[in-house]
C-alpha cells in the first residue's frame, strides 16, 4: 500500500465518526419544528428556569480553518521559532504523535476541532461530553479558578454569565497536547477564555482567546461555531479498539510525496481551475462542501471552503496529493472538458461536480 493510501486510511480511522452510528432517528421532545416536522434551528434559543440561555444539546463543531491551524491569524514572528519548527516537524511526521493517534485526550484543541460535543447544563455545573468519553466540568457556582493546579489533560474551568453570554476561564493544562492538527504546541502556562452565545435554537457562537506568552507574542482570539444536531444522540468512539493496528501502518514522511511529483504543463493546470460542489456527503464538515481550485504559475492550489488554501502535488496529469492528507483526481468528459473532481479516500472516492 502506498504512503498516501496508508495515511488516508488512518485519517479516516482517527478523524471520522461514522454517520450511521447514531441513535437512529429518535425525535427529541421539546424541539421547535417547521410545518414539515423538521427541527427549526432558527427558532428562539431556549432558556432555563432562572432565565439563562440553555446551552444544552448535542453540538456539531464547525471550525475547519482553526482545527487545522489555530495560529492562522497570527503574524510572522508572533510564534516562537522553536514552536514553528516543532509544528513543521509534526506535520512532516504525518501527525503520528497527535493525541487522536495516541488515544489521549485532546485538551484545549477539542474546542476548535470538528468533533461532536454534548452540553449538559445545570445551575451550578455545566458538563461538556465528547464521543471519546472525555469530559469537561465547568463550575458556575462562584468558585475561583485554581492558581496553582496540578496539570491535567483537560485543565480546570470556571464560568460566569455576562448577560446572555457564558464566559469560561480555563487553566492547568499539561503541555502534552497540541493546539491544532498542524501541531502548534503550548506550555503549562496556557490560559483559555471561551465566550459561548446561543444565537438561536440551532446555532452556537464561541469565541476562544488563547494566552501563552512563552510561545506566542500576544493573546489572540478565534471565532468558532457549532450547529445543533437534533434527533440523534452521542455514541462512544473508543480509539484504543483499533489503535495498535493503526500505528503499525503509520509510516513515511509528508515530504515523500514530493519525491514522486510529476511535471504538469501550465495550460493543463489552468483547465482545472474552478469551483466544485460536493455530491457525496462525507464526514462532519458542512454540506455541501465546496472546493475551490486555482492555478498560479506552475502550481495548483485547492481550498476546502473555510479551511485554508493548500498547494497540491502532481502524481500524474490528473491525480494530485496534498489535499489535507487526501488526494484529488480530475475527471474529463469525451471532449476533454473537466466536469468533476474526486476527493480520494481509501474507503472510496467522493464526487464533486464543477459548477464554474
Amino acid at each position: 500500500m502506498r504512503l498516501s493510501q496508508v495515511f488516508l486510511a488512518l485519517i479516516l480511522s482517527v478523524m471520522s465518526t461514522p454517520l450511521l452510528a447514531q441513535w437512529l432517528k429518535h425525535p427529541a421532545p421539546g424541539i421547535p419544528r417547521t410545518a414539515g416536522g423538521k427541527p427549526n434551528l432558527t427558532a428562539p434559543a431556549p432558556r432555563t428556569a432562572d432565565g439563562k440561555p440553555d446551552l444544552s444539546g448535542l453540538w456539531q463543531r464547525i471550525s475547519p480553518k482553526y482545527e487545522r491551524n489555530i495560529a492562522a491569524d497570527l503574524k510572522p514572528g508572533e510564534v516562537q521559532p522553536w514552536a514553528e519548527t516543532l509544528a513543521q516537524q509534526r506535520m512532516e511526521d504525518l501527525g503520528k504523535d497527535h493525541m487522536s493517534v495516541q488515544c489521549l485526550p485532546w485538551g484545549p484543541s477539542y474546542n476548535s476541532s470538528v468533533r461532536k460535543a454534548k452540553i449538559v447544563q445545570t445551575p451550578s455545573l455545566i458538563l461538556i461530553l465528547d464521543e471519546d468519553l472525555t469530559y469537561r466540568q465547568v463550575f458556575v457556582d462562584g468558585r475561583k479558578l485554581e492558581t496553582d493546579p496540578n496539570p491535567s489533560w483537560m485543565g480546570y474551568s470556571v464560568g460566569h454569565w455576562e448577560g446572555d453570554t457564558l464566559v469560561v476561564e480555563s487553566f492547568g493544562f499539561n503541555d502534552k497536547t497540541w493546539l491544532d492538527r498542524n501541531g502548534h504546541p503550548h506550555t503549562e502556562a496556557l490560559r483559555v477564555t471561551e465566550r459561548y452565545r446561543r444565537r438561536d435554537f440551532g446555532h452556537l457562537e464561541i469565541e476562544m482567546t488563547l494566552d501563552d506568552r512563552s510561545v506566542y507574542a500576544r493573546p489572540w482570539t478565534v471565532a468558532l461555531k457549532a450547529e445543533l444536531d437534533p434527533d440523534t444522540e452521542l455514541l462512544e468512539s473508543v480509539c484504543n479498539e483499533n489503535n495498535k493496528r493503526s500505528l503499525e501502518g503509520w509510516v513515511g514522511k509528508l515530504s515523500d510525496e514530493k519525491k514522486s511529483e510529476k511535471k504538469v504543463a501550465r495550460e493543463i493546470l489552468a483547465n482545472y481551475a474552478g469551483t466544485y460542489e460536493e455530491l457525496d456527503n462525507w464526514g462532519t464538515r458542512p454540506h455541501p462542501a465546496i472546493i475551490e481550485i486555482t492555478a498560479s504559475g506552475e502550481g495548483l492550489f485547492a481550498e476546502l471552503k473555510g479551511r485554508g488554501k493548500v498547494q497540491l502535488v502532481a502524481q500524474s496529469e490528473t491525480t494530485f496529493s496534498g489535499f489535507y492528507g487526501l488526494g484529488i483526481k480530475f475527471v474529463r468528459d469525451g471532449q476533454g472538458v473537466v466536469t468533476h473532481l474526486l476527493e480520494m479516500h481509501v474507503s472510496g472516492d467522493y464526487r464533486f461536480r464543477r459548477t464554474k
